[in-house]
C-alpha cells in the first residue's frame, strides 16, 4: 500500500487556465438531505463548491431549499419529488454524489434506484445512506469503473461483510476486487482501494471526529472528479487536501469543524497551483 504525500496535490492540482467557463470546471449534481438531515447535503454542497467545481446543483427536501439558498446562493437547488426535472439534471452532470443526509426510506431508495438505473457517462459517489441502502438492498453497480464508495468503517462492513476488527489492506482489498469500485475507508488513517492500487492517508486528527466531516470529504471528492483527469490522483488528492487542513486547523483548535475545512480549501487550493 502506498503513503500518499504532498506531492498528490501538486500532481493534481494545477492554475486554472486564462481562457476558460464554469463549464470547464465540471457539472456536480448532489443528491440528499431529507427534513432531518438537510445539513448534511448543505456541507457536501459547500465543500464541492470551495474546492471549484463550475456548476454545483442540489436535489434535496423541500425544507432545505431556503437554507441552502442563504447559505451558498451560487448553488441550485431542485425539490427531488420532480422526476422529470431529476432525469435532465442528472443526465446533465459530470459527477453525480448521493447519500449524505439522504436517510433510509422508501423515497431514498427510490432515488438511489433512480440514480443507478440512469448513470451512463457520469462518474458516481455513493455517500452515508446511500451505502448502507446499497447494501441492505443488495443493488448492483451498472458502472462499477466510474463509481466511488466513501463509507466508515462500519458503512464498510455493512457493504462488505467484514467486521470491523478484520478490516485490514488484504480483506478489504480482496472484496474491493469483486466489486470493482473505488473505495474509500474513512478511519483514523482513511484508505483508498482502486482498481490498479491502494493507496494509505497518513494525516487525519481527533478533532476531525465531528459530524459532517464525511460529508465535506465526499463534497470534495465529487468537486475533483468533476475538475481533473486522473480520477484515481482525483481521488486521492481530495482526501490528503481535506486531512492536510484539519490537521493545520487541529494546531490551534480543540475541534475542527466541516465547514471551517470548507472555507479554507480556496486558500490551499491555490498555494499547491502555483
Amino acid at each position: 500500500m502506498e503513503t500518499l504525500t504532498e506531492e498528490i496535490l501538486t500532481t493534481v492540482i494545477k492554475k486554472r487556465p486564462a481562457i476558460s467557463h464554469k463549464g470547464t470546471f465540471g457539472r456536480a449534481v448532489l443528491i440528499g438531505g431529507n427534513a432531518q438531515y438537510g445539513g448534511a447535503i448543505i456541507m457536501s454542497a459547500e465543500s464541492c463548491l470551495k474546492s471549484g467545481a463550475g456548476l454545483v446543483t442540489v436535489i434535496t427536501a423541500k425544507e432545505n431549499h431556503a437554507p441552502l439558498h442563504a447559505r451558498l446562493p451560487e448553488v441550485m437547488v431542485l425539490d427531488w419529488n420532480e422526476p422529470k426535472a431529476l432525469r435532465t439534471i442528472i443526465e446533465s452532470a459530470d459527477v453525480l454524489l448521493i447519500g449524505p443526509g439522504l436517510g433510509l426510506e422508501e423515497h431514498s431508495l427510490a432515488l438511489l434506484k433512480f440514480v443507478l438505473s440512469r448513470q451512463e457517462k457520469q462518474w458516481l459517489v455513493i455517500d452515508g445512506s446511500a451505502i448502507s441502502l446499497f447494501a441492505q438492498e443488495k443493488l448492483t453497480l451498472p458502472h462499477p469503473d466510474k463509481t466511488v464508495f466513501t463509507p466508515h468503517q462500519m458503512e464498510w462492513q455493512r457493504l462488505s461483510g467484514i467486521a470491523i476488527a478484520d478490516q485490514n489492506e488484504i480483506t478489504n482489498h480482496t472484496y474491493q476486487k469483486k466489486l470493482a469500485a473505488t473505495i474509500v475507508v474513512k478511519s483514523h488513517r482513511t484508505e483508498i482501494y482502486t482498481n490498479k492500487k491502494n493507496y494509505r492517508c497518513p494525516l487525519g486528527n481527533p478533532a476531525m471526529a465531528t459530524g459532517g466531516t464525511g460529508d465535506t470529504l465526499a463534497g470534495i471528492i465529487t468537486s475533483f472528479l468533476a475538475q481533473f483527469a486522473a480520477k484515481d490522483a482525483a481521488v486521492c488528492a481530495a482526501v490528503y487536501l481535506h486531512s492536510y487542513i484539519g490537521d493545520l486547523l487541529s494546531a490551534k483548535n480543540y475541534v475542527v469543524l466541516p465547514t471551517t475545512i470548507s472555507a479554507a480549501i480556496p486558500q490551499y487550493m491555490y498555494h499547491f497551483s502555483n
